[in-house]
């Protein structure tokens, strides 16, 4: 009896946080699939809307890192729940007010709230999750809440392509009003419950900086994702001005690049878990998946010269199956650390990969592409050579997680 209550405890946290993740994903990638009619709405030219729409984006994910690190803090001193109501009230109603903009400000402060409320969204998920599951099925669970999360771009297009602009950020704060609802019948982790009788500190932010193994587990955490940044945030967002680089005619709606990428990465995403279970490696298989993202990259970068729009559309699609590896990624940060600090680990990591586009990727970027003799197409090739050498370097560094026990704890030490 006690064995069924606890599958159904833990069957109704997968579900629940797959739902969770899957408004987040909608929410977050919106901008990038309406970021054209939007702002050609709001009377910008077509150099203004690249402009700009940067700028926008990268206020999105200054609230991302900004919110993950509060929502890691929440997470770990108030309970993965405390993370899970704040942060979908917060960017729901964000999301609904987005739909009321009339200027480029307003805009982007609003995308900035609503970066802080989704940070929480999916460390939190699967943090949760990874302490209600058996050690044996957590690659396979966390994999599939992703999976099915990340079809939340999918609905995003099909909305794009039925409604106004604001009608679809309408839609989002309602589903994410929706899910409130849901939230009711999701227990907090055992784990946690059991840590918070202990007299020890939990959800210090600094900890994460004040041993050298655990900063070193923390900083390759973050940087083994910063290839899907540089897929989605670069390549497939802004795959429009990329296809008039390559002389491509036909017209590119970065809306439908973003939704092949996210309906492949969905797949990759559960795929992987079953790859991190038959290798009995998570490392592996992230490295398999880092394989398939060069190869596309190289196709992305070499076969499009005057080539079509189905070409590129399908490159992202590639491109997506190959970063499909979110959920090993951010499991792979939640099983690095002790149960005190699990939920301010997991929550930062992905965000700080998210606000990486903000501060390193988009600026390594355009600092590249501006350099003498270099443009759009070779900028695009430095940038994703570097983050991929980084990536790797990160990975080879990272200890492997797939059979460790997760219920310990981080002592409370600092740096000699």
């Amino acid at each position: 009896m006690n064995a069924q209550k606890g599958n159904s405890i833990f069957s109704i946290a997968v579900i629940v946080a797959a739902l969770g993740y899957f408004v987040d994903i909608y929410d977050l990638l919106l901008f990038g699939i309406i970021r054209i009619p939007s702002l050609r709405s709001l009377g910008l030219s077509e150099q203004e809307i690249m402009v700009k729409g940067e700028v926008i984006l990268q206020w999105q994910m200054w609230g991302l890192l900004i919110g993950g690190i509060f929502a890691g803090v929440i997470g770990d001193k108030k309970g993965r729940l405390s993370v899970l109501f704040g942060s979908i009230i917060l960017y729901s109603i964000a999301n609904i007010a987005n739909g009321f903009v009339e200027t480029i400000d307003q805009y982007k402060w609003i995308r900035f709230i609503a970066g802080l409320g989704l940070a929480g969204e999916l460390g939190a998920g699967i943090t949760l999750v990874s302490e209600l599951t058996p050690k044996e099925k957590r690659g396979i669970a966390t994999s599939m809440v992703a999976g099915i999360g990340l079809t939340g771009a999918v609905v995003a297009f099909i909305m794009k392509e039925n409604f106004d602009w604001r009608t679809c950020y309408f839609i989002g704060g309602g589903l994410g009003l929706l899910l409130l609802v849901l939230r009711i019948s999701v227990f907090e982790s055992g784990m946690f419950n059991e840590v918070k009788k202990k007299n020890i500190k939990r959800g210090n932010f600094l900890m994460l900086f004040t041993n050298w193994d655990r900063f070193k587990r923390y900083l390759c955490g973050i940087l083994i994702g910063l290839p899907t940044w540089f897929v989605i945030g670069v390549l497939v967002t802004f795959s429009s001005e990329f296809a008039k680089q390559f002389g491509i005619t036909e017209k590119i709606d970065p809306g439908k690049s973003i939704m092949y990428a996210y309906a492949a990465i969905s797949i990759g995403d559960i795929l992987i878990g079953f790859v991190s279970q038959w290798f009995k490696s998570r490392k592996k298989a992230l490295f398999l998946f880092y394989g398939i993202t060069i190869v596309f990259m190289i196709l992305y970068f070499t076969t499009q010269w005057e080539g079509s729009a189905a070409n590129m559309y399908w490159i992202c699609a590639g491109l997506g199956f190959g970063t499909g590896f979110w959920a090993i990624f951010v499991t792979m940060g939640a099983e690095q650390f002790g149960t005190n600090l699990r939920a301010t680990a997991a929550t930062t990591i992905p965000n700080m990969v998210r606000g990486m586009l903000a501060i390193f990727i988009l600026p390594l970027f355009q600092w590249l592409r501006n350099m003498d003799g270099v443009g759009y197409i070779k900028g695009g090739i430095y940038t994703g050579i570097i983050i991929m050498v980084i990536s790797v370097i990160a990975a080879a560094a990272t200890k492997e997680t797939f059979h460790k026990d997760l219920n310990f704890l981080e002592e409370d030490d600092i740096l000699p």
